[in-house]
């Protein structure tokens, strides 16, 4: 009984273990190291699936002041529009935003690529003119456990919470000089108090 315990607490073995390149080589030490090679459809089907089960989610009970942008998901899976509310009683009530979310086929254990779109990006301390958001768990706090569901209310609740309608004060260097994609950016999260 000892030694199954201690077997459990081991950390797998590199043959055991998943690589999610284009073609995923799983190797099974017990099986005299035969390959199994499973290809993208499978990994797609899944990241369908997800995507799928949490859409249907946020249409059918979405968070207070949130809604989907059914007929861009309807074109696209990986790419949805999601519209938001400023919450009443703070200084972005009565606004409307769209956030864009874009998922890669690593979601959900890589967090989508999310940014307000449209002619209404929101003024706040945490969010550049561009749309790019700073936010952690867009980034290094990013858990395949979250979903789009709360990535959407971590914003409504950032936005909420903002005592001060103005950009980042670096606004204009990081707009003219960030990467497109705002994943790319190496974000430094030190003020919690906006």
């Amino acid at each position: 009984m000892f030694n199954r315990l201690r077997m459990r607490k081991e950390k797998p073995s590199k043959s055991e273990t998943i690589s999610t390149t284009n073609t995923t080589v799983i190797q099974d030490a017990a099986k005299d190291n035969k390959k199994l090679i499973l290809d993208n459809s499978r990994w797609e089907a899944s990241l369908f699936r997800r995507l799928q089960k949490e859409l249907m989610s946020l249409i059918k009970e979405p968070p207070p002041g949130v809604s989907v942008d059914e007929e861009s998901v309807s074109q696209n899976l990986t790419q949805w529009i999601i519209n938001i509310d400023g919450v009443e009683g703070t200084l972005y009530e009565g606004e409307h935003f769209q956030l864009l979310f874009k998922f890669n086929n690593k979601y959900p254990f890589d967090s989508p690529e999310v940014t307000f779109i449209g002619s209404n990006i929101p003024i706040h301390p945490h969010v550049y003119s561009n749309g790019h958001i700073c936010l952690s768990i867009l980034t290094d706090d990013w858990s395949p456990a979250l979903s789009v569901q709360s990535v959407c209310l971590s914003i409504s609740s950032m936005l909420s919470s903002c005592r001060e309608k103005r950009r980042p004060p670096d606004n204009g260097i990081y707009v003219k000089t960030c990467n497109k994609n705002p994943k790319k950016t190496k974000w430094w999260y030190h003020d919690d108090s906006v």
